[in-house]
């Protein structure tokens, strides 16, 4: 079994689906694959900020078991942990949302495997997801690339990474209380970039992998991952751009990617029928 770990909210279906397309059509292995998917209701921070629903969850299944009857998508509902741990604390407000601290649970739910390899919902697979997560990661808390634009600063901070992408070895990171020392710093201190910064400060030992695994601004034919977090273009003048996976016209007019089409193509396929068997 695969386990991959998303979290977010409603507003995260789309993601969840392309990337989830991306790795069936990119991955050979017959090994099914187990979803775990992290999600809360705390619209008292913001009305859009509600779970995941049961309808959205079931489709992506039956999407997943589609490729394989084997394949699981399960939802874990954790607002009660997120209010108990993190209600009123620093980070709440933090740069991205409360919904990127929900990881930092992985320690507390049970059946949660002692591998599995956390994603945002905001890339896609454009190679075999085994070439990353059959890694051997025993002798560390986690593997994970560095962050493309931070790396001018690496020099000063070796273990700064981009928190996108990590594949974790949960036995280890119990061991090492990881997620427990993570979360006592959200709890206690403004971090400038939350849970990414807690878990680098709580790290112990870590497997520094090649960007090609997390790469955040260009895609080449070796590129395992292709991450559309929010890049800086020079041209026709400095600025920055959040352009998601999903706004498909964009990812043909500003990147000139093609290679996605086959999984964007069906994504707009199935989003269309999942609102039509929602309107009935």
């Amino acid at each position: 079994m695969i386990n991959v770990l998303f979290c977010g909210n409603s507003g995260v279906f789309d993601g969840a689906l392309t990337t989830m397309l991306s790795i069936f059509k990119r991955t050979e292995t017959r090994e099914p694959f187990h979803f775990f998917i992290l999600t809360m209701g705390v619209s008292h921070l913001r009305s859009d900020y509600t779970p995941l629903s049961d309808a959205q969850i079931a489709f992506l299944a039956d999407v997943a078991k589609s490729y394989n009857p084997e394949n699981i998508v399960e939802k874990i509902d954790v607002t009660a942990l997120y209010k108990a741990e993190f209600g009123g604390s620093p980070n709440e407000d933090c740069y991205c949302s409360p919904y990127t601290l929900l990881r930092l649970f992985a320690d507390l739910i049970p059946q949660i495997p002692e591998k599995i390899l956390y994603l945002d919902i905001d890339l896609l697979f454009n190679r075999d997801i085994t070439l990353l997560y059959d890694m051997d990661i025993s002798d560390y808390e986690y593997a994970a690339a560095p962050d493309h634009y931070g790396k001018l600063i690496l020099f000063f901070l070796p273990r700064f990474i981009n928190a996108g992408v990590m594949l974790f070895n949960m036995k280890k990171c119990r061991e090492t209380g990881l997620f427990k020392k993570s979360r006592e710093l959200i709890k206690t201190k403004k971090l400038v970039f939350a849970d990414e910064s807690a878990l680098v400060r709580s790290t112990s030992r870590q497997l520094k992998i090649s960007q090609r695994f997390n790469d955040q601004k260009f895609l080449y034919k070796k590129t395992v991952i292709r991450h559309f977090s929010k890049r800086l273009f020079w041209l026709p003048y400095p600025h920055t751009a959040n352009i998601k996976q999903w706004r498909v016209t964009k990812i043909h007019k500003v990147f000139g990617y093609e290679n996605f089409d086959d999984i964007l193509y069906e994504y707009i396929y199935l989003k269309k029928k999942f609102e039509k068997d929602s309107a009935r």
